[in-house]
């Protein structure tokens, strides 16, 4: 009896050490953000509905509104299935984007799927730290001159802002 609960004590104990791992603070990022990071905050970002079909990708970013991952029907089934009490959502971009490396960054944490031509884009790169407002997550992707769709889930608010920007 004491063996298991010495383990649970020293688990539980642990826990804080894991966090403080996690990079803090906007100077933790891999790579510059200001410019993802002004798109995320600016206030004329457009607002999307869950399931809008755009024309093409936004000059900026744009505000995407969430709802409980059943409501949502995203069209793929998301890589990592989201926890209980999350949201999610989708837009697709029917216009192709030209082919080459574009960051999309979240103002929030949550996961993201990129699917173009039926398949999951990995990320050519991740980076993200906690306590940097208006920014949590930057990812770089290599897009083709095809439509995609881009798909969050598993995101604490209902609704999450998104820049879709072709990488420096």
């Amino acid at each position: 009896m004491r063996k298991p609960l010495l383990i649970a004590w020293l688990l539980l104990g642990a826990t804080p050490a894991f966090a403080a791992e996690e990079p803090s603070g906007c100077d933790k990022f891999k790579w510059p953000i200001e410019r993802e990071r002004a798109a995320l905050t600016a206030p004329d970002r457009a607002k999307l509905a869950s399931g809008s079909e755009q024309a093409a990708l936004p000059a900026s970013a744009v505000t995407l509104a969430l709802v409980t991952p059943g409501e949502a029907r995203l069209p793929s089934p998301p890589e990592r299935a989201p926890k209980d009490g999350t949201f999610a959502g989708f837009a697709s971009f029917k216009t192709a984007p030209k082919a080459g490396v574009y960051t999309i960054s979240l103002s929030a944490g949550a996961w993201v799927d990129v699917v173009q031509d039926g398949h999951f884009l990995k990320p050519v790169a991740f980076s993200g730290a906690t306590d940097c407002d208006g920014i949590r997550k930057t990812m770089k992707y290599e897009l083709s001159a095809k439509p995609f769709l881009l798909q969050v889930s598993g995101a604490k608010e209902n609704s999450v802002s998104i820049a879709i920007l072709p990488s420096e």
